[in-house]
C-alpha cells in the first residue's frame, strides 16, 4: 500500500513526518470579520459591512455564534439583477501559477476517480489525485446555488459539524479540518459562496496554500 504523499494544507504550513500534513489552527479573527445578524425563516443572513475584496492573503476567520452564520450584504437591487457570475470551465486556468507548482506531479481528473471536468449541468468538478494512493488528494465541485438554499447549507455546517465561517473578497467562507480516521493525516473542506456560485473542495493531506482565493478571484477578479 502506498504512503499519502504530504502536501501543504491550505493557508497552513507543510507538517514534518512521512503522512501527515501540518495542521496549524484557524487564524485568530481579524478586522475583516463583519456584525453577525440573524434573518428570516430561511436563515440567510447579511452582515452589517461588506468585506472588501482583496488580492493579498484571506482575513482571519471568526468563529460565528452556532445559531447563524454571516454573508456578504447584497449589492443594490439593479446590481443583483446583473450578469450572473461564470463557473470556470478548465481546472488548470482557475487557479494560478504559485497553487500549480503545489499541486505539480499530481493527476488531474483521472478517471478512475468517475466523471470529472465540466458536468451536464454546467458544474465543474476538479478531482486532484493519484488513483494509487491512500488517501492524499483534493476535489472541487464548482456549481450555482442560490442564496437561499447555499445560507441554510451553512448554518448547517456551523450549527451540526462545527465550521468557522467569515466574509472575505464579498462572500462567505466556511471551514474546517479534521484528524483522518485511518491515516496519520489531515483532512477537511472549505466552501465558498458568493453570488450565487458555490466553491465546495473536499481535501485529505493535499490542501495548496492560497487554492480558494485562486479560484475567487479567477471568477470575480
Amino acid at each position: 500500500m502506498r504512503h499519502p504523499r504530504p502536501e501543504p494544507a491550505e493557508d497552513r504550513r507543510r507538517t514534518a513526518g512521512p503522512r501527515a500534513a501540518r495542521r496549524p489552527g484557524l487564524r485568530t479573527a481579524g478586522a475583516a470579520a463583519s456584525a453577525l445578524l440573524a434573518l428570516g425563516l430561511l436563515a440567510a443572513c447579511a452582515s452589517e459591512t461588506p468585506a472588501a475584496p482583496s488580492a493579498g492573503p484571506n482575513p482571519a476567520p471568526t468563529a460565528l455564534p452556532h445559531e447563524s452564520i454571516t454573508a456578504a450584504p447584497d449589492p443594490s437591487p439593479s446590481a443583483t439583477a446583473a450578469v450572473r457570475a461564470t463557473i470556470p470551465d478548465d481546472c488548470r486556468a482557475m487557479v494560478d501559477a504559485a497553487v500549480l507548482a503545489q499541486l505539480e506531479g499530481i493527476p488531474l481528473n483521472d478517471p478512475a476517480f468517475g466523471p470529472s471536468g465540466v458536468q451536464p449541468d454546467g458544474s465543474l468538478v476538479c478531482v486532484w489525485a493519484d488513483p494509487g494512493a491512500d488517501t492524499t488528494g483534493l476535489v472541487t465541485k464548482i456549481e450555482y446555488r442560490s442564496r437561499g438554499p447555499a445560507l441554510d447549507m451553512l448554518n448547517q455546517l456551523v450549527t451540526a459539524e462545527g465550521f468557522t465561517c467569515y466574509t472575505p473578497d464579498g462572500g462567505t467562507r466556511c471551514e474546517k479540518t479534521w484528524p483522518n480516521a485511518t491515516y496519520p493525516v489531515t483532512d477537511g473542506r472549505t466552501l465558498f459562496w458568493r453570488d450565487d456560485v458555490l466553491i465546495d473542495t473536499r481535501f485529505s493531506n493535499l490542501a495548496p496554500s492560497g487554492y480558494t482565493s485562486a479560484i475567487v478571484a479567477s471568477i470575480w477578479g
